[in-house]
């Protein structure tokens, strides 16, 4: 049993970022490698998202502090459901990625 207990943290941990995935996802959201956010002054961009970790911003809950690659300014982003936006705006979030390393 004393070999098990240090699993369970992790355990809930891997639990927890699963049930937020599933959520996102039933709400429209693409979490994951390309998920496409919007800063505050309204750029489209596409970047890492992932529940529960981040590498190269600052969480505030759903929120995160990021450079924005558009207009080259640290932005308060927000994941934006792919079902809302227009083709034109898929392609251009597709054209700015941010960085994969912090």
């Amino acid at each position: 049993m004393r070999q098990i207990a240090p699993l369970v943290p992790v355990l809930v941990l891997v639990v927890v970022v699963g049930v937020l995935v599933a959520r996102a996802g039933r709400r429209g959201y693409r979490l994951g490698s390309s998920t496409i956010v919007r800063c505050r002054q309204g750029h489209l961009f596409t970047t890492v998202w992932l529940p529960g970790g981040s590498f190269k911003a600052v969480r505030l809950g759903w929120f995160r502090i990021q450079r924005c690659p558009v207009g080259h300014h640290l932005a308060i982003v927000t994941p934006v459901r792919e079902g809302d936006l227009t083709d034109e705006e898929r392609r251009s979030a597709a054209r700015y990625r941010d960085t994969w390393v912090p």
